[in-house]
């Protein structure tokens, strides 16, 4: 066995090549010290300047996630509803984004801030430096789904925080330096998923 054959069968891509998105969870509670190791994994990842300007709300609490579920449910269908979508498909796909809130054991906010990051006299570097922030915020989210996939739980990535950070906010009373920027739902796998991905060749030039 070669060397590069060796290196497609170690655990690190396993674990990248079995991880899925997962919607749907057993009830069963997941423990803070768990919560806690997926943190401390997310805070690994890169990040510009090695700023590290992710911030994270974890939301155990079912009165909350019932809130934040419906704050963000009542912003989707008033997007709906100004897209001309009719009555049934936007109270379906509301009813959907509820449910999926409400019923995951534990929902991980990720959200960055500008704090540390570098500031600019001009708008097109301070753009680019609050993209920074963007990126090293997902590569964050990144490690701890991976590390959720390692501990044996389900997760998904949701970017509906992007198109309601008032509603999240208000409902999180985050600090307001805090912007939202993804929403990871968490708990015991209650279904499995197969999803293939593009092979390299179909998506990289070499130059």
């Amino acid at each position: 066995m070669d060397e590069v054959e060796l290196q497609l069968q170690s655990p690190l891509l396993q674990i990248m090549r079995s991880r899925r998105s997962i919607r749907r969870y057993h009830p069963d509670s997941v423990s803070r010290a768990v919560v806690e190791n997926l943190l401390e994994a997310a805070g690994w990842a890169p990040s510009a300047h090695n700023r590290q300007p992710w911030r994270f709300v974890v939301v155990e609490s079912d009165d909350v996630k019932t809130k934040l579920a419906d704050a963000m449910g009542a912003r989707l269908r008033q997007d709906l509803a100004q897209d001309g979508a009719s009555a049934d498909v936007i109270e379906a796909d509301a009813a959907r984004s509820v449910r999926r809130l409400s019923s995951a054991p534990i929902l991980i906010v990720v959200c960055l801030t500008m704090t540390d990051m570098d500031v600019y006299p001009d708008r097109r570097r301070s753009e680019l430096e609050h993209r920074m922030a963007v990126q090293s915020a997902a590569m964050a989210g990144q490690n701890l789904l991976l590390a959720a996939h390692d501990a044996g739980l389900g997760a998904c990535w949701m970017c509906a925080p992007l198109f309601c950070p008032d509603a999240v906010s208000d409902v999180l009373q985050l600090p307001a330096d805090w912007q939202p920027q993804g929403l990871i739902t968490l708990g015991y796998p209650a279904e499995s998923r197969e999803k293939t991905r593009r092979p390299p060749g179909e998506i990289t030039l070499w130059r």
